[in-house]
């Protein structure tokens, strides 16, 4: 793309909070209901719907010359909506080297080589100190919960799931693919099973689905997880790092191990 986009309409809460941090706020012109960082962006900019449905007379009506969606999180309708508009990229994001390229790509298009090259330099070197951190760490056994009636978990194929594998969670799911339905009877049987984790996101799962699930899964330790560290690619990845470490700490200490 020869022209530096001027009016940007981001489908991706991640990628909008990547955009805002690349110094890209005065560009996005619409975002959607789920777009919730930086704060306040929501009370600024034009909500064009979510990331399954968009209206698409607001879309147009603020003129955009780039749209941003994702394979995972928005429909082929919706990619094929954006793309009849204007210029639409999609991307596609399974690990962090992936998200990396992404940072690198839009230093390009978006004219903010600068910027991105500084955030790529910081999360590699969260990175690689992470790395040190989680090498001698013993892999734990886990399920990790999205959605709940009916129960769905993170298999492979997913971002989520390279990054428990990242931080030496052994998904039980992973001979799966994406997010299948579960069962919690099946659950009861994975011999070995650590931990289950229950996301805030898509879904979000609070303490009394801790005290429910419990009852059934009565000698496994269950515990709520920031989706957003994750899910959410892009800068998201400065913090999570960190929260990683705390979470491995949390369990090491519970676990006794």
């Amino acid at each position: 793309m020869k022209k530096t986009p001027e009016r940007i309409i981001c489908l991706v809460p991640s990628i909008t909070e990547l955009l805002v941090d690349l110094g890209l706020n005065s560009a996005i012109a619409g975002i959607t209901v789920f777009c919730i960082h930086p704060k306040n962006l929501k009370k600024q900019k034009v909500i064009v719907g979510g990331t399954k449905t968009i209206k698409v007379d607001k879309i147009k009506a603020l003129n955009p010359d780039f749209i941003i969606c994702n394979k995972e999180e928005n429909t082929k309708e919706i990619v094929t909506t954006c793309k009849k508009i204007t210029t639409t990229y999609v991307s596609d994001i399974y690990t962090i080297a992936d998200t990396l390229n992404l940072i690198q790509q839009f230093g390009e298009i978006f004219c903010c080589n600068e910027e991105a090259k500084e955030i790529i330099i910081a999360i590699e070197k969260k990175y690689n100190n992470f790395l040190d951190f989680i090498h001698p760490q013993q892999i734990v056994n886990v399920v990790y919960f999205v959605w709940k009636n009916p129960w769905m978990v993170v298999a492979n194929q997913t971002y989520i799931n390279h990054l428990l594998h990242l931080n030496n969670f052994h998904n039980v799911f992973v001979d799966k693919e994406r997010y299948p339905e579960v069962h919690l009877e099946n659950i009861k049987k994975i011999k070995n099973l650590d931990v289950v984790f229950l996301s805030s996101e898509p879904y979000h799962f609070k303490e009394k689905d801790i005290i429910s699930l419990q009852k059934k899964l009565k000698t496994t330790k269950i515990i709520l997880v920031d989706g957003k560290f994750f899910s959410w690619y892009g800068t998201r990845l400065l913090n999570a790092f960190e929260y990683f470490k705390q979470l491995r700490k949390q369990l090491n200490s519970s676990l006794s191990i």
